[in-house]
C-alpha cells in the first residue's frame, strides 16, 4: 500500500532518514510531522529527527531509532531558556524522553507539538486517520504554507485581506488641504474636456454645408470656411492651454500630497515601538515608503488625472452621440457591457497580482539592505557568490511572479482593443445602412465616427489604467498596514509633567511576556537617587530585557516602574527618554561629521558645548587628529572609527544631553584593554551624580557599581556590593570563581577578566554549548569540561 505524506514535512528530513523511515512505516501509516532537532543529551550539535504519524511516535538520536506507541495518555511539551530549549516526552508514568535543541528549530518543535495535540483529540473523538494534507513549512520563517500557495502566510500576514480599490478614498485626508486646488483642476479637466469635443462637431457643417455642395457643383464660401476653420483652432489652442493649467496644478497637489503621505507614514513609523521592528525587514519598509508612495503619486498626478479626463470625455460624447442620432448611439456603446464584464473579471486578478509583487519586490530590497551595510563580514567570509545567489534568486522569484501576472494582463489589452475596433466597423456598417436610407447625413456620419473615435479611445485608455489603479491600491494598502498599526507603547491621554526627576527607580512586581515566553517575572527592586546598579548573570537571564523596559522601548505585561513615585507610562514616550543617557556595546553613529553625531541628542548645541563633551569622554584629542577635527565626516554607521573611537563619541553624546539617568548596555565588552581602560576613565566622568544601570561583560567594570544585581531566568536571586556577594557565596561567587577559573586557564594566552554574564564567546569547545545552559532546563546533564 503506498504511503501519502505532507510534503513540507517529508522534505524535512535528510535523505537517509527518509530512506530508514519507508523501511519502518507499516502499510498505510503516514508521517502526519517531523522536525529535525540539532542537540545531544550532552548538548553538543548532533542532528537527530522526531516523526509522528497516525500511529506512533518514531525519534532518531545517535544511539538509533526508538519509538512509542500512541496511548491516550501521551503528549509531548516544551521549556526554553537561555538560548536553549528542550522538548520531553511524557505519560502518565513520567517523562519518557528529551530532546534539546536551539530556539532556530524551536519553532518547527511547537508546530510538531500542536500536530500531536490534533492527532490525540482526532482519536478522541473516533478520528484515528492524520491529516495528510497538512501544508509545508515556509523555507525563511518555518510557518505552513498551503501546496498551491505562492506566498507564506505568516510572511504576508500584513497582507492577508487582499486589497480594495476603494483603500484609494483614504488619501482623501491627504488630499483635504488641498480642496481649493482640486477643485479648481477639476473645472479645468471639464472646460478642456469640452473644448476638445468641439473639433468634431464642427466637421458636420463643413461635410454638409461646404464640401458635399462643392462636389454638387457649388461655389466654396470663403468667408464661412474660415468662420468653421477659426473655430476649430479656436478650440485647439483652449484646449491647450485648459489641459497644460491642469495637469500643472493637479501635478503640483499630487506631488504635495505624496510628500504628505511620506511624512506622515515615516513620523507614524518612528513612534511605534521596538516590537514591531523586530518583525520587519528593513528593505520592505524601505520599499514600502519609497517606493509605493512614488507609486501612488505617479497615479494622482497622471492616471487619476487621466481616469477623471476618461469619464467626463466618456460622459460627454455619449450625450452628444443620443442628442445626434439616438439609434446610431445605442449602437456604439454594444461593447461597453463586454467590456465592463472583462474589467469586472480582470481586476481582482491584477489587484493581487500586484500586491504580491510588492512583496516579492522588498524580498530584493530585503537582500540589498542586509549585504550593503554588513559588507565587511560578507567580504571577510568570502560569501560574495552567496549573496549573489541570494540576489539571484529573489530576483528570480520576481522576475516569476511578473511573468505571471503579464500573462494576464498581456490578453486583457488586446481584447479590449479588438472589441473597440469590432465596435466601430458594427457603426460603420450601421451609419452606412442609415446615409443610404436618408436618415442622417454623412456629416453627421462623419461627425459620428470622430466622436466614435474619442469614445472609443477613452475607453482603450480607462481599461489600462485598470492596471495603474491596482498597483495604486496595492500600495495604498501597505502604506495604510503601517498608518494603522498602533504602538504598543502609546503616549498618555493626559500625560504628567516630569520636569527635572531625581533619578530614584522602583521596580514593582515586574513581569514581561515576549510572545508565548515569560521572559521577566515577579521582580521588585528600588534604585537610589545617584546609586550605581551593575546588573549580572548568564546570557538570557533577563539583563538586557530590565534595561529596554527602563527605557520604555517595550511595556511591561505586569507591575510597573515608576521614577520618583510616578508611573512612567503615565508620562509621554519622549519626555521620559529625554531623561535617559544609553551606551551600547556597538554604538551607531550616523552619516555625517564627527560633530553632528556627538549632538545628535541636543541638535542645537554649541560648538563649545560639543568640545567639552568630548573632552570628558576622551574623545577630543583623537578627533583633533582627524583630517578636519570635528567637521570630519565618519562613513555610515562610523566605519571610519576604530570600535574604541566610536564609543567614546558615544559616550560624550550621552554626556552632552546630561541625562539623569544612564545606561551602560555592555559598553566596554567589544574593545581592548588598553582601550577599555581609556573608555572607563570617560564613563568614570559619565556616571558622577546620575543613577546608573551597568550591564558588563568584564567584572571590573562593575567594581565600583554600589549595589550589584545578579539575575537568573528573569528574576533577580541576589543583590549586594561586590564584597557581600562574595561573602554569602551564593550565586555571584559561583559565577565570580567559574569565569576567574577561566582567565587562569587562558592566562598562558593573555588571559580576560573575568565576566559578568558567563564564559567569554569561544570558551566552550566548539561543537558545545555553554555548561550554564544545563543549568536552565532540569533533567539534563551537565556536559563534561573540554
Amino acid at each position: 500500500m503506498q504511503h501519502h505524506h505532507p510534503v513540507g514535512a517529508w522534505a524535512v528530513l535528510g535523505e537517509p532518514d527518509r530512506t530508514e523511515l519507508r523501511n519502518r512505516l507499516h502499510a498505510g501509516e503516514n508521517v502526519a510531522a517531523a522536525v529535525r532537532v540539532d542537540l545531544d543529551e550532552e548538548l553538543r550539535f548532533a542532528e537527530g529527527a522526531i516523526v509522528l504519524t497516525e500511529q506512533r511516535l518514531l525519534a532518531r538520536t545517535a544511539a538509533g531509532w526508538r519509538e512509542w506507541a500512541l496511548t491516550p495518555q501521551l503528549g509531548l511539551r516544551t521549556a526554553d531558556h537561555g538560548g536553549v530549549a528542550l522538548l520531553e516526552l511524557h505519560d502518565a508514568s513520567g517523562r519518557l524522553a528529551a530532546w534539546p535543541h536551539t530556539l532556530g528549530v524551536h519553532a518547527a518543535v511547537l508546530r510538531l507539538v500542536q500536530q500531536l495535540d490534533a492527532l490525540q483529540a482526532r482519536r478522541a473523538a473516533g478520528h484515528a486517520g492524520a491529516d495528510v494534507d497538512e501544508p509545508g513549512p515556509c523555507p525563511s520563517c518555518g510557518a505552513p504554507i498551503p501546496p498551491d500557495a505562492d506566498d507564506c502566510p505568516a510572511c504576508s500576514a500584513d497582507d492577508a485581506a487582499p486589497p480594495s480599490t476603494w483603500v484609494l478614498l483614504r488619501l482623501g485626508r491627504f488630499a483635504r488641504p488641498y480642496r481649493g486646488q482640486l477643485a479648481a483642476g477639476f473645472f479645468l479637466t471639464l472646460a478642456s474636456t469640452a473644448a476638445t469635443l468641439v473639433p468634431p462637431y464642427l466637421t458636420m457643417p463643413l461635410m454638409d454645408e461646404v464640401l458635399i455642395p462643392f462636389q454638387n457643383g457649388q461655389r466654396i464660401d470663403p468667408m464661412l470656411v474660415a468662420l468653421y476653420l477659426g473655430g476649430l483652432l479656436l478650440a485647439a489652442l483652449v484646449a491647450w492651454g485648459l489641459g497644460w493649467a491642469k495637469t500643472y496644478l493637479l501635478a503640483l497637489v499630487s506631488e504635495r500630497i505624496g510628500a504628505d503621505l511620506r511624512t506622515a507614514t515615516f513620523d507614524h513609523l518612528l513612534g511605534l515601538s521596538l516590537d514591531y521592528f523586530g518583525g520587519k525587514r528593513t528593505g520592505d519598509l524601505m520599499a514600502r515608503i519609497g517606493s509605493e508612495t512614488d507609486r501612488i503619486c505617479v497615479f494622482l498626478s497622471l492616471h487619476a488625472l487621466d481616469f477623471a479626463t476618461d469619464v467626463i470625455m466618456i460622459g460627454m460624447t455619449a450625450a452628444i452621440l443620443f442628442s445626434i442620432n439616438p439609434w446610431l448611439a445605442l449602437v456604439t456603446l454594444l461593447p461597453l457591457p463586454f467590456i465592463g464584464w472583462l474589467i469586472h473579471r480582470v481586476r481582482d486578478k491584477l489587484r493581487t497580482g500586484f500586491e504580491k509583487i510588492d512583496r516579492v519586490w522588498s524580498e530584493v530590497t530585503n537582500v540589498l539592505a542586509d549585504t550593503i551595510p554588513g559588507i565587511r563580514v560578507v567580504k571577510a567570509f568570502a560569501q560574495e557568490r552567496r549573496e549573489s545567489e541570494r540576489f539571484r534568486a529573489a530576483n528570480r522569484h520576481n522576475l516569476d511572479v511578473n511573468d505571471r501576472l503579464n500573462k494576464t494582463w498581456s490578453l486583457f489589452s488586446p481584447t479590449v482593443a479588438l472589441l473597440t475596433e469590432i465596435g466601430l466597423l458594427v457603426v460603420w456598417a450601421f451609419g452606412i445602412w442609415q446615409v443610404s436610407r436618408g436618415d442622417i447625413t454623412v456629416g453627421v456620419l462623419t461627425a459620428f465616427i470622430a466622436y466614435i473615435g474619442r469614445f472609443y479611445g477613452r475607453l482603450d485608455s480607462m481599461s489600462r489604467i485598470v492596471s495603474v489603479t491596482q498597483k495604486a491600491a496595492a500600495g495604498a494598502k501597505r502604506i495604510f498596514d503601517i498608518l494603522d498599526h498602533v504602538s504598543n507603547v502609546p503616549d498618555p491621554a493626559q500625560p504628567v509633567a516630569l520636569p527635572k526627576p531625581q533619578g530614584r527607580i522602583t521596580l514593582a512586581n515586574l513581569g514581561f511576556r515576549y510572545g508565548s515566553r515569560q521572559v521577566i517575572r515577579g521582580l521588585d527592586l528600588d534604585i537610589r537617587p545617584g546609586e550605581m546598579i551593575g546588573l549580572v548573570g548568564h546570557s538570557g537571564s533577563g539583563k538586557s530585557t530590565l534595561v529596554n523596559l527602563i527605557c520604555r522601548f517595550y511595556d511591561v505585561t505586569d507591575g510597573a516602574i515608576q521614577i520618583d513615585g510616578v508611573d512612567i507610562r503615565r508620562l509621554r514616550v519622549a519626555d521620559w527618554r529625554r531623561h535617559i543617557g544609553l551606551v551600547l556595546q556597538e554604538p551607531f553613529l550616523f552619516f555625517g561629521t564627527v560633530a553632528e553625531n556627538i549632538a545628535y541628542g541636543k541638535p542645537g548645541a554649541t560648538r563649545e558645548e560639543i568640545v567639552a563633551a568630548a573632552r570628558a569622554a576622551h574623545a577630543h584629542d583623537f578627533i583633533l587628529r582627524l583630517p578636519h577635527g570635528y567637521d570630519s565626516l565618519v562613513g555610515e554607521r562610523g566605519q571610519g572609527l576604530s570600535g574604541g573611537e566610536r564609543q567614546r563619541i558615544s559616550i560624550a553624546r550621552a554626556l552632552l544631553i546630561d541625562p539623569r539617568i544612564l545606561i551602560l548596555d555592555e559598553a566596554t565588552s567589544a574593545v581592548d584593554t588598553e582601550t577599555e581602560k581609556e573608555i572607563q576613565t570617560a564613563l568614570g566622568n559619565l556616571v558622577q551624580g546620575r543613577t546608573t544601570i551597568a550591564i558588563a561583560h568584564r567584572l571590573s567594570t562593575l567594581r565600583k557599581a554600589d549595589r550589584l544585581v545578579v539575575m537568573d531566568r528573569g528574576q533577580i536571586v541576589e543583590v549586594g556590593p561586590h564584597d557581600e556577594l562574595m561573602a554569602r557565596q551564593g550565586a555571584y561567587w559561583r559565577l565570580y570563581q567559574a569565569q576567574l577559573k577561566r582567565v587562569e586557564d587562558d592566562g598562558a594566552e593573555g588571559g580576560h577578566e573575568p565576566s559578568a554574564d558567563g564564559p567569554r564567546a569561544g570558551a566552550p569547545t566548539p561543537n558545545a554549548l555553554s555548561p550554564s545552559a544545563h543549568a536552565e532546563l532540569p533533567g539534563l546533564p551537565v556536559a563534561p569540561a573540554s
